[in-house]
């Protein structure tokens, strides 16, 4: 597994394209259901992902589980949603906490991470 993290619009799944090698086979965590996120070879917009798993009522830490089983070689490619001002929403706030914590528990399965600024990635693991 390998994490690309960042802000939106930083080209981040550009950077991953390149630097993973693939060019197709990616998912959309928009619209993807969760058979595409265990066969895909690369999920975008993995965040709106999570926000679905909330608004559904899933259990994000079965989520996790079941995707490093099931597809352990996926990229992720997700947004930083936890930095500035907390929302004031309620769900926002769960939304926040919840992408944040599922991505700290897929970084610490994942054999590299990258943090993305400008199209440019550092490697963090």
């Amino acid at each position: 597994m390998k994490m690309i993290i960042g802000g939106a619009f930083q080209g981040k799944h550009a950077f991953a394209e390149r630097t993973c090698g693939i060019h197709e086979g990616w998912a959309d965590g928009l619209s993807c259901t969760l058979e595409d996120i265990y066969t895909c070879r690369g999920i975008r917009h993995f965040h709106e992902y999570v926000k679905m798993l909330i608004r559904e009522d899933r259990d994000p830490a079965a989520f996790v589980q079941e995707l490093a089983e099931k597809n352990p070689d996926i990229v992720l490619v997700v947004n930083e949603i936890g930095y500035g001002v907390v929302p004031m929403d309620k769900f926002d706030r769960k939304y926040r906490e919840t992408v944040g914590r599922i991505c700290e528990q897929l970084a610490a399965r994942s054999e590299e991470v990258y943090r993305v600024v400008c199209g440019i990635g550092t490697r963090i693991k």
